[in-house]
């Protein structure tokens, strides 16, 4: 994600909202200031994540959300967690 979405609760915001879709997966911040999210699950519970990815904490101005899918290579995380 692109815009202001650091130090503004987004990756907070982000997992709560990735919890209650039942998402396992993580929100880290990167250091260009964007967030890199990994969301893995149910294809529509992922799809309205990424939907929301746009709307972010109430703080946030998101430009950019960047969307890809990518084979899982290693055991799924357990729950969702910030980095």
């Amino acid at each position: 994600m692109g815009g202001r979405v650091q130090g503004v609760f987004y990756r907070a915001t982000a997992a709560r909202r990735a919890r209650e879709l039942g998402i396992r997966g993580h929100a880290r911040n990167l250091p260009d200031g964007r967030v890199e999210v990994l969301a893995c699950g149910d294809s529509a519970a992922v799809e309205t994540f990424v939907g929301w990815l746009w709307i972010g904490s109430s703080a946030s101005k998101v430009t950019s959300v960047e969307a890809s899918d990518a084979p899982v290579s290693a055991p799924l995380p357990a729950g969702f967690h910030t980095a």
